[in-house]
């Protein structure tokens, strides 16, 4: 049986999550010891989808992708109506399903071998999750994906995000964009100030090696920990020991924005 790991705006809720979890098991051959994981997403699909990204490359660098599944529900619905179930198989065999609302999936389209759709899970339910996905995700643990009702679709199914966006904020306060390190190649040299823009506050932040490559106490901009090893994502951070009075963050100098906010870096 393969884990499942589940990507939600709800995994905050442990009535949900045990609900989703119950239905799960019920749709499984052998209920005994499934290995099923809950992250918690912010309502934006920007956010889910860097989630889902960076989960996605941990598992191809250190853990077993043909052995895992992974569901993504975010889905602002639009006018109460949600999105298409859609089920990806990745290059390296990580199956990924859930609704294709926004930028689910966007940043994953490169590692993309198949995309399919399954019909008619677009309304019918408050709670799609248990009453319909749950099924999906126990045959994918199964490994009977082929008896599921799917129809193939194109990789034009899943829009491209345009602009540069806050991926995600972790507990230190660290900003996670979406800016790959190689899109700084030829403009910036480490060293050189950055001007960057979030909520119309601008700042000056300095492009160095790392979080721990320059003073305490200074707004930097570098390659983070997260996205491919040879491209790795920007973070906006400022190093703290966290022992002063009142220590900023890279959250807080921007005035606490959300996953899923834009990031503009001001040209020279």
């Amino acid at each position: 049986m393969k884990k499942l790991i589940v990507i939600a705006d709800w995994a905050l809720d442990t009535l949900t999550c045990q609900e989703f979890k119950s239905a799960v098991e019920g749709f499984l051959k052998d209920s005994r010891f499934p290995n099923i994981n809950f992250v918690h997403s912010s309502p934006s699909t920007i956010h889910a989808g860097f989630l889902c990204s960076q989960i996605v490359e941990t598992e191809e660098r250190y853990g077993r992708p043909l052995e895992t599944v992974i569901f993504l529900n975010v889905d602002p619905r639009f006018k109460g109506r949600g999105a298409a179930l859609v089920v990806l198989q990745l290059k390296s065999g990580i199956y990924l399903l859930g609704p294709n609302a926004g930028y689910n999936f966007s940043f994953l389209k490169e590692k993309l071998n198949q995309a399919f759709v399954y019909k008619g899970f677009d309304k019918g339910s408050q709670f799609r999750s248990r009453d319909f996905y749950s099924r999906i995700c126990a045959h994918l643990m199964d490994g009977i994906e082929d008896e599921l009702e799917l129809e193939q679709v194109t990789s034009s199914e899943i829009p491209i995000p345009q602009g540069y966006y806050i991926g995600h904020i972790d507990n230190f306060g660290n900003i996670k964009t979406t800016i790959k390190l190689s899109e700084f190649k030829g403009k910036y040299q480490f060293g050189d100030m950055v001007t960057i823009s979030i909520r119309n506050i601008k700042k000056d932040a300095k492009f160095v090696k790392g979080l721990f490559a320059d003073q305490a106490g200074d707004l930097i901009i570098y390659p983070g920990s997260s996205g491919p090893k040879n491209d790795p994502y920007l973070e906006i951070s400022v190093w703290r020991y966290f022992t002063e009075e009142k220590p900023t963050t890279g959250s807080s100098e921007f005035n606490n924005p959300q996953p899923g906010e834009l990031v503009k870096i001001i040209s020279k």
